[in-house]
């Protein structure tokens, strides 16, 4: 697309980086790689989101743990660090060598909040349009520590007052948006969200990581484990299926602990069903998620709330049934895969009868329904409206 001055048009993203690994920093590599076939396209990441100590996954942080691809013609800066010097300006420096018509923020924490508002100043200094991309509308932890809360509610609104439009995937996030910050009249979109799929692109993967037997139907839930992801709710219905019906099933769960959420665990591990559950409780690297969601035949994801999941796209990259809480925008996010099956969330009876059903969906694949093409498209609409 042409910019204001008769060139193609630099569109910047910023967003998470890899060396706080998450579904953000793929998110927006993947973003880049897709704007990337119409625009001049820069990445600036958030390196070190905040003192390495207080972060749920400390552990792993820095971990080589993605071989995620960025298209080569996407121009890197990885990255901004939260005690900004000297990065911050090495990045406004990288910022304004882009020329910038636009940049995206992809906003999801408000660690990361005064080296957006910093950037987004720069860029309505340079006049480029300022788009502000929800993938949180507020983070949940955050509001359970008063610092936090106070110091996000206060400056949040300047960085939305910088914005010129919102991008959200869902209308429920789209209400929530407008409900929680002061939107007004601007353009606020609603983008498709296309598959997670990378985890395929690599030959050398592990083909299958499966420790239950061929014979039995492998449910897999996958991705870190928080109080609103609902897991507790999956081990009460894994336990619930009648004893005469239990041969048939296996539970396979693949996450890091996270906020000392420890009751899936200790449910786990004291569980009549332990001897049919697998858990693999850490962050696990592209390859080996890749092997274990070939060798599952299903996945559960029992969300309490729910704005965007990254592991339904991920499953649904997969072509794989899901089983999957009808919260936030979950649904409309599911809208048009075939694999889909909705239940109410906290209920472990009524995800039991759910899990019951799935089987007759085995050995099926279901095509993904967006694409991030589909994606880039959505954006482009989204600026021209802005031009």
């Amino acid at each position: 697309m042409i910019g204001r001055d008769g060139r193609r048009r630099s569109v910047v993203v910023v967003g998470s980086g890899t060396h706080f690994l998450s579904g953000i920093s793929i998110y927006s590599v993947r973003l880049a790689n897709a704007l990337v076939e119409r625009n001049r396209v820069g990445l600036i990441t958030m390196r070190r989101l905040i003192p390495a100590r207080l972060y749920p996954g400390w552990k792993r942080v820095g971990a080589d743990l993605t071989k995620l691809d960025r298209d080569q013609r996407v121009a890197v800066f990885d990255g901004i660090d939260w005690y900004w010097l000297p990065s911050m300006l090495r990045g406004a420096w990288f910022l304004l060598g882009r020329r910038p018509d636009v940049v995206i923020f992809e906003w999801w924490t408000g660690t990361v909040l005064h080296s957006y508002v910093a950037l987004a100043l720069l860029a309505r200094l340079w006049r480029a349009k300022v788009i502000v991309e929800f993938h949180e509308i507020i983070a949940t932890e955050e509001l359970r520590i008063a610092p936090a809360r106070r110091y996000v509610r206060a400056v949040t609104p300047i960085m939305m007052r910088l914005a010129h439009a919102f991008a959200v995937h869902s209308d429920f996030d789209r209400q929530l948006a407008i409900d929680t910050w002061s939107v007004g009249n601007r353009p606020l979109a609603v983008l498709p969200h296309g598959p997670h799929d990378h985890y395929q692109s690599d030959a050398t993967r592990l083909e299958r990581l499966r420790e239950a037997p061929d014979e039995t139907f492998n449910l897999l839930f996958f991705g870190v484990i928080r109080p609103y992801k609902g897991l507790e709710d999956l081990v009460r219905a894994f336990e619930a299926i009648p004893e005469g019906e239990i041969g048939r099933y296996w539970l396979t769960v693949v996450g890091e602990t996270w906020e000392g959420w420890a009751l899936p665990s200790e449910l786990i591990a004291r569980s009549p069903r332990r001897d049919r559950i697998t858990l693999i409780n850490r962050y696990v690297t592209d390859a080996e998620l890749h092997g274990y969601l070939r060798g599952s035949d299903a996945v559960v994801l029992p969300y309490l709330r729910s704005s965007l999941s990254g592991p339904l796209h991920v499953a649904m990259g997969y072509g794989l049934p899901i089983v999957m809480t009808d919260v936030g925008g979950n649904a409309e996010a599911a809208n048009g895969y075939e694999g889909i099956t909705l239940v109410p969330p906290g209920q472990p009876m009524a995800l039991m009868e759910a899990i019951k059903r799935v089987p007759a969906l085995a050995g099926r694949r279901f095509a993904h329904p967006h694409t991030w093409a589909q994606t880039a498209d959505a954006y482009e609409r989204l600026i021209e409206q802005l031009d």
